[in-house]
């Protein structure tokens, strides 16, 4: 006879709030691994990133979702898109703001995009360890003020301080059930998907300006060798103009040789193998505002 699947506490929950505010960074300490990538500008993350928290009575199938932001440019559209049509097919909601930045008022993006939900939302109030405690109370009071949350909970995702209790409180809003994944996969992202947002994380860390903002990656062939154990990686780095190009290879090649040493060393993490990876840059005029490539990149 077959045994019954086991019962835990088991669901989805989307992660959402304004650009920056920690979002990637929290889903990254409560896996323990890296699986989104996390850099200080604004609007890091592009798509949905699925994490899958384990635990011994509990599986947490957490969405991290791009920045909810006055979007202009079709790419922005999508990226608030993917972000607000998360919410429909979760259990719960984590909504997470950044306390360093100035209180909101009624009638803001927060309440817009929680307006008419069923869903029990957790409110997280993140980077307390950059402002004085006694500020924490009237922060509390005016989100309160906002919105009817089922909890609300400061913590500093960055040094994983408070994320035990935001696992608590997931668990007691969330359904007993049969864990939705295997207990050893911490995503459902493709080794390709996390190799490219590896690469793009390196840009934004290591270009400034408009740069990041108007680079996409694709992974063009992923081979692996197993004789030699090495992995070889080719990839394209697209940009919107010529000068965007000089900038990301670089004088004789110096910066896409450091984004790819940087980049090589996370794949390698990753992938706990060694890795050949080779790196192109490409010009696809103002692909941000071009529908037909943003559906081959999967938006």
């Amino acid at each position: 006879m077959n045994s019954s699947p086991e019962q835990v506490k088991s669901g989805i929950v989307a992660l959402i709030g304004p650009p920056n505010v920690g979002k990637s960074t929290l889903l990254n300490s409560l896996l323990g691994q890296k699986i989104s990538i996390v850099s200080p500008k604004p609007q890091t993350t592009r798509n949905r990133i699925l994490g899958i928290v384990n635990g011994p009575d509990y599986q947490i199938v957490m969405l991290d979702t791009p920045g909810i932001h006055k979007a202009r440019s079709p790419l922005n559209l999508e990226m608030v898109k993917i972000a607000l049509g998360s919410l429909a097919e979760v259990d719960a909601i984590v909504f997470m703001v950044d306390v360093t930045m100035p209180l909101p008022s009624t009638g803001t993006t927060l309440t817009r995009c929680l307006e008419g939900l069923d869903k029990p939302v957790l409110l997280l109030l993140n980077k307390m360890d950059l402002i004085d405690k006694e500020k924490l109370l009237p922060i509390i009071a005016t989100y309160q003020g906002l919105y009817p949350f089922q909890a609300i909970l400061p913590l500093s995702a960055k040094a994983n301080d408070g994320t035990d209790l935001v696992i608590r409180e997931l668990c007691s809003l969330l359904p007993t059930g049969p864990r939705l994944y295997p207990e050893d996969i911490p995503t459902d992202a493709t080794e390709r998907f996390i190799v490219a947002e590896i690469i793009r994380e390196k840009i934004f860390l290591l270009t400034g300006q408009e740069i990041p903002y108007s680079t996409a990656v694709t992974i063009e062939s992923f081979k692996e060798n197993t004789a030699k154990q090495l992995i070889t990686i080719h990839a394209t780095i697209y940009v919107e103009k010529d000068s965007q190009k000089g900038i990301i290879i670089g004088k004789n090649g110096s910066k896409l040789k450091q984004l790819g040493q940087a980049a090589r060393k996370d794949i390698e993490i990753l992938l706990d193998q060694h890795v050949l990876l080779k790196l192109w840059v490409k010009v696809q005029k103002d692909w941000t505002s071009d529908p037909r490539f943003l559906r081959e990149l999967g938006f």
